[in-house]
């Protein structure tokens, strides 16, 4: 839509500049009816919803209405032919204008109108947010003497009777509490209650329900690409993994904990539907790899899913070869893991995907999926929030069709956890999709 529009922009403005040159006049006064016309119909298209309103819409919105006011305020005063025609006036005005649509038009083209995967579910889905303090823990990010604060959203089934499990997900690095809300509204809508953490500083940015906005920590974002550089020795790469995995899995047992606890005394209705005895957690990136973790150090998760991420809790320093290996000890919680290419070429390559080899035998029980053509960020909903965000930051296009990937993970995650939390049904998922 925002490309289309851009082009329709550029013609028009190009067209009436040749048209006024041809013609040796301005034609104010049929540009100030065109520009109250586009307002009009932009307008129309808002209302009727061909045009879905957002964020992105607002610097179109903006610049259509001032024109349109000024092209009304014209033709009331009736300034039509008051300056003199001048071929270079025509020509810059037209070239300020195609750099302004230009400016205008880019959150539309960055961030497009996408239509949202298909939900399969009975029940109506409802959100809600929340921020939990944590009194036993400072932050580790602020020179302030602040407890860390976490920030939550909420997706459960509305007006629904009964108890549903409980699942917990954490995003990757730079990565927000909504990054795969696709999945966790197809789940909701099956009946689970949903919880996802937005871990401030480690989040590219968070805000809390008092309105303070959390950008992603500096030092933090300088680890994640030296590591992903190689610049790190191996022991200091794996020192900083304990790092990263300590606030995460803190973060997430300080959640989890809280939310046990208000479904005994709570009485919204988000916590009532819990069923205390039923938790999953599953995680993108560094949150499938907290998840992993979560999944062997808590007796009350029964099923994990790990979404493109490496076992760092079943990894092992090694330094007297300075390498890594994998853990002796078997992992018994059910585990489903969902690999994209980018991480699935990597599994008999880098060191640090040592332990999730397909032949650890500590993980004989687990489940392994490819989703072939994927690329890191195909198993989130940034491919279909941004497209060309999701080009620049993975290192291009993914082969897969990204509403066919996500539509296929959110398919065999609800399976997944059925299978295990509910016992419903079969889980038996092919090796590649």
């Amino acid at each position: 839509m925002g490309i289309l529009l851009l082009v329709i922009a550029l013609i028009f403005e190009i067209a009436f500049a040749i048209y006024c040159i041809a013609t040796k006049q301005n034609h104010k006064k049929l540009k100030n009816w065109i520009r109250i016309a586009i307002f009009i119909v932009f307008a129309i298209l808002t209302v009727s919803s061909v045009i879905v309103w957002g964020f992105s819409w607002v610097m179109l919105a903006i610049l259509l209405f001032l024109l349109a006011v000024k092209g009304t305020v014209s033709l009331i005063l009736k300034k039509t032919n008051i300056k003199q025609y001048k071929t270079s006036n025509i020509v810059w005005k037209s070239i300020m204008m195609i750099l302004i649509f230009v400016f205008v038009l880019s959150p539309v083209i960055i961030f497009p109108q996408y239509q949202l995967p298909k939900v399969t579910g009975e029940y109506e889905v409802a959100t809600a947010t929340d921020t939990y303090i944590d009194r036993n823990r400072m932050e580790v990010f602020s020179n302030k003497e602040d407890n860390r604060s976490v920030n939550v959203e909420f997706w459960y089934p509305k007006n629904a009777d009964g108890t549903y499990p409980l699942l917990v997900f954490s995003h990757g690095a730079y990565g927000i509490k909504t990054s795969n809300e696709s999945t966790f509204t197809e789940l909701a809508s099956h009946g689970y209650v949903v919880v996802s953490i937005d871990h401030p500083y480690h989040s590219f940015y968070t805000q809390s329900e008092d309105g303070k906005v959390t950008m992603v920590n500096s030092d933090f974002k300088n680890e994640v690409e030296n590591a992903n550089k190689g610049v790190y020795s191996n022991e200091e790469r794996y020192n900083i993994i304990q790092k990263w995995m300590k606030l995460r899995t803190d973060d997430m047992n300080f959640v989890i904990d809280t939310v046990l606890a208000k479904a005994k005394s709570d009485n919204n209705p988000i916590f009532q539907h819990i069923n205390t005895e039923k938790i999953g957690v599953f995680g993108h990136s560094m949150g499938g790899a907290a998840s992993v973790w979560l999944g062997r150090a808590r007796n009350d998760v029964s099923a994990v899913v790990n979404i493109d991420a490496p076992f760092y809790s079943e990894l092992v320093y090694n330094k007297s070869d300075d390498n890594f290996m994998a853990s002796s000890k078997a992992y018994t919680t059910p585990l489903f893991n969902i690999y994209s290419d980018d991480v699935w070429i990597q599994l008999d390559r880098t060191p640090v995907y040592v332990t999730n080899k397909l032949n650890n035998k500590q993980f004989e029980g687990a489940y392994t999926t490819h989703l072939k053509g994927a690329k890191h960020l195909s198993l989130t909903d940034l491919s279909l929030f941004s497209p060309i965000l999701t080009y620049f930051i993975q290192g291009g296009k993914a082969e897969i069709d990204k509403y066919y990937c996500i539509e296929t993970e959110n398919e065999l995650i609800l399976k997944f956890f059925d299978f295990e939390l509910k016992g419903i049904g079969h889980f038996t998922p092919e090796e590649t999709y």
